[in-house]
């Protein structure tokens, strides 16, 4: 199963963590690295990845690849995204 949800990164925030969920509904995140070349996004799927205890190749940027917000999909099981960050508006799929 996947699930897809949204994403608003900082990058250059002066640490790797997630700030939790708006009330929005979306995950609130932040990491050292820079956006240029792709660094931040990766930095990202990584963060995201470790959060979860998951592969890192389970984590991908599904769209605002350059952008701050950004929808995220992971190999993961939806309640183990919610029990990780509660009050995260996700979707799934099978």
């Amino acid at each position: 199963m996947t699930s897809r949800f949204a994403v608003r990164l900082t990058p250059r925030g002066g640490a790797d963590r997630v700030d939790g969920v708006g009330e929005d509904g979306v995950l609130r995140a932040r990491v050292t690295a820079p956006p240029a070349d792709g660094a931040a996004n990766e930095a990202l799927c990584r963060l995201l990845a470790h959060e979860l205890g998951i592969a890192r190749r389970a984590v991908r940027i599904v769209t605002g690849a350059s952008s701050r917000r950004k929808v995220v999909e992971v190999d993961a099981d939806p309640s183990a995204v919610a029990a990780a960050w509660p009050g995260l508006e996700t979707g799934s799929r099978s």
